[in-house]
C-alpha cells in the first residue's frame, strides 16, 4: 500500500490576518460618509424667532344680559313658591320676545341668619334665581324694562357682544396683520445684518380670546322713567387680538 500524501496549502498567520481585517475595517471607516442625522441639522440651522401682534375692532351689536329674581320670606316653602311664580313670570315675557339663549345661570335658597349680641338669630330664608339671555343691543332696552316688571329683581351684569360670523371675520384679518408684522420685523432685522432670510421653520399662531365689552353689574328697580320710556343702551366696539410667532432660517 502506497503511503497518503497529504499536501498543505499556504495560510496566512494569525497575525496576518488580523492586520488585514484591521485595515478593512479602518479604510471603511475612513471612506463611509454618514449622513447627517435630521436633529443634528436643526441644531445646526440658524434660527431668528420674531412675534408679530395685530388688533381688529368691530361694532358690538348683541347686549348679554343677567336678570336675578330674588325673595325672602319666613319659610323656605314660601321662598321657594315665591321664586317659582316670579321666574314662571319672567321666563314667559322672554320666551315671548324670542330671546337668544336663554338659559338657568344659578340657583339658591339659604337660611337668613341676623346677629345681635353675641347670638345668631333666624329670620327668614333667601332665594335667588338668576337667567342670561342675548339679545340685540338696539333693542334690549326695553326687554330690561319690562323685565322688571314681569317679575326680576335686578339686573345682575349685562355685556355687549359682537355676532360670532363677525369675530370671525376680524380673528382671521387679525391673524393675517399679525403674520405680515412678523415678517416685516424679520426683513428689517436681517437686512441690517446683511443676511437672507430661507424657509419658515416653526409657526406658532395665539389668537388671543375675544373682549366682550362690560357695561354694569348693579341692582335696577322699576322707576318712574323706565314706565315712561325704555333705559338707553349703547353699545361700543369690540378689540379682537391675535399674535403669530415665527421661526425663520437664515
Amino acid at each position: 500500500m502506497r503511503p497518503k500524501f497529504f499536501s498543505r496549502r499556504p495560510t496566512m498567520g494569525i497575525s496576518k490576518l488580523s492586520k488585514f481585517s484591521a485595515s478593512v475595517l479602518l479604510s471603511g471607516a475612513i471612506l463611509t460618509t454618514l449622513p447627517p442625522s435630521p436633529l443634528w441639522a436643526n441644531e445646526m440651522q440658524q434660527l431668528l424667532t420674531v412675534t408679530g401682534q395685530a388688533s381688529e375692532s368691530v361694532p358690538t351689536t348683541l347686549t348679554e344680559a343677567q336678570l336675578t329674581v330674588e325673595v325672602q320670606a319666613d319659610t323656605a316653602d314660601q321662598v321657594q313658591t315665591a321664586i317659582a311664580e316670579r321666574s314662571n313670570r319672567l321666563v314667559a315675557y322672554l320666551r315671548s320676545q324670542r330671546v337668544d339663549k336663554l338659559q338657568t345661570q344659578g340657583l339658591q335658597l339659604q337660611p337668613n341668619y341676623v346677629y345681635s349680641n353675641n347670638e345668631r338669630r333666624l329670620e327668614g330664608y333667601i332665594g335667588s334665581n338668576t337667567v342670561s339671555f342675548q339679545y340685540p343691543s338696539d333693542q334690549v332696552g326695553k326687554i330690561l324694562d319690562e323685565a322688571v316688571r314681569a317679575g326680576a329683581s335686578r339686573i345682575d351684569g349685562i355685556r355687549f357682544i359682537a355676532t360670532p360670523e363677525t369675530l370671525k371675520a376680524a380673528e382671521q384679518k387679525a391673524l393675517v396683520a399679525a403674520t405680515a408684522d412678523a415678517q416685516a420685523q424679520a426683513r428689517v432685522v436681517l437686512s441690517s445684518l446683511n443676511l437672507t432670510p430661507q424657509n419658515i421653520v416653526r409657526i406658532v399662531i395665539n389668537p388671543s380670546p375675544d373682549q366682550p365689552m362690560p357695561l354694569f353689574r348693579g341692582a335696577l328697580a322699576a322707576s318712574p322713567m323706565a314706565e315712561s320710556a325704555p333705559t338707553p343702551i349703547i353699545s361700543g366696539d369690540q378689540t379682537v387680538q391675535a399674535t403669530v410667532t415665527l421661526e425663520i432660517a437664515y
